[in-house]
């Protein structure tokens, strides 16, 4: 949620579009501006349907229906069989970092609506810890996919948030491409896939805090760098926070201590083979704290974390912080 694409300066053949969906900014970019409005009617379809199956705060959908089935098993829709299997592997790769059965947990917090409608809390204030005392009811390994079939322990609604958009714009990139012929971005509130063929110098993003329009000068450091492949994603602690209880929170949580995780890093943006890795891998690192430097330079991740002072770190390959523009 701190990336926003941009025209090159030289002329281009670019055409794109941006909506409000599934509480973000959706951006779509292609390299034909014939098949644009096509590529949005196919994007508009692909988000319609992973809203109706994985929103809990949609009382239709199917992640709602799953965590009312009271533990027993339920047949689900490939889409969310899918999105469940995703979260499921990006909670194995980080060691339950990411666990998808915190949704009751969510709730408790005051996020039990679409995130326009909290009372937001600024962005610098700290965040409080144990706001409410709570008990964990799961975790991510109690969950169980058999075929279309998926068991829920009684009790827990999933919050497939932390992979569910990066899958939709992976999902939806590739779609576009496979019908449409033609080189494709999709950005969903800055976590962002790109498919098919690049323009000539890449696909222009800058990278920054949180999504701001192009036209205003974002709020701290800033750089605008060229992705070729693969997706791109932004954690960061200064975008989604709310007052509960008359205390500051983010939608990070830390499964372990079931609060807003204590991080030295207000912002996480990291290149990887899908959206879907880079997604996992930059919340994982915001939750990881004072070992996610160490740990993203292991792992061969191009990646850029800021602190909460507007120090910039980058590791493999990342450009030097030297470009940065800052306001």
């Amino acid at each position: 949620m701190g990336t926003r694409t941009r025209q090159p300066v030289e002329a281009s053949p670019l055409a794109s579009a941006s909506w409000p969906a599934l509480g973000v900014t959706v951006e779509l970019v292609v390299t034909d501006p014939e098949v644009l409005e096509l590529a949005r009617v196919v994007l508009v379809e692909e988000l319609r349907a992973l809203d109706l199956t994985c929103s809990r705060f949609r009382p239709d959908s199917e992640v709602v229906a799953l965590s009312e089935a009271g533990g027993t098993p339920r047949a689900v829709s490939p889409l969310l069989r899918d999105a469940v299997l995703v979260a499921l592997a990006a909670a194995a790769r980080t060691d339950g970092d990411l666990d998808p059965t915190l949704g009751s947990t969510m709730v408790a917090l005051g996020y039990d609506r679409d995130f326009a409608a909290l009372t937001p809390s600024g962005r610098d204030r700290p965040c409080a810890a144990g706001v409410v005392r709570l008990q964990r009811q799961a975790c991510w390994r109690d969950v169980q996919v058999d075929g279309d079939r998926i068991t829920v322990p009684a009790g827990v609604l999933l919050d497939l948030g932390a992979t569910a958009k990066a899958f939709g714009a992976d999902r939806a990139a590739r779609r576009i491409a496979d019908l449409l012929g033609c080189g494709v971005l999709v950005s969903l509130g800055g976590d962002l896939s790109v498919a098919g063929e690049a323009p000539h110098n890449g696909w222009p993003v800058r990278v920054q805090d949180r999504p701001e329009a192009l036209d205003r000068t974002p709020l701290g450091p800033h750089q605008t760098v060229a992705v070729r492949s693969g997706g791109l994603a932004t954690s960061s602690t200064a975008a989604r926070r709310w007052k509960h209880q008359g205390q500051a929170l983010h939608h990070i949580l830390d499964p372990r201590t079931l609060a807003p995780a204590v991080s030295p890093w207000r912002t996480i943006t990291a290149a990887a083979p899908s959206c879907v890795e880079a997604n996992t891998l930059t919340t994982a690192a915001i939750i990881r704290g004072e070992s996610a430097l160490g740990w993203l330079s292991g792992l061969g991740v191009p990646a850029r974390l800021v602190t909460h002072a507007g120090g910039v770190f980058t590791v493999n390959g990342w450009p030097a912080p030297e470009g940065e523009e800052r306001s």
